[in-house]
């Protein structure tokens, strides 16, 4: 079922299938919607995938979320649930 909130449903799916977590994907599918594809692509981005972080920075973003259990996840399984929020 789509969800309302999500204004390219197609360009989200898309993304959240490269790993995208479900905010950056809803964040850059609504944008995209709004200013158009070629717009939005051309701002880019530029933070490095969550492979190149540190296990401290990522403890720290999965903090900032409140993602449970975050203290005695390995990175892999940090990265995972960053990517699932």
């Amino acid at each position: 079922m789509p969800n309302p909130s999500i204004k390219d449903e197609e360009l989200y799916r898309k993304l959240r299938d490269e790993g995208a977590s479900a905010e950056k994907a809803a964040r850059i599918a609504n944008a995209s919607a709004r200013e158009g594809r070629s717009e939005v692509g051309a701002r880019g981005g530029r933070a490095a995938g969550y492979e190149e972080w540190t296990v401290e920075d990522l403890r720290g973003r999965a903090s900032e979320l409140d993602i449970d259990g975050r203290s005695n996840m390995t990175k892999d399984e940090l990265v995972k649930a960053l990517r699932d929020h």
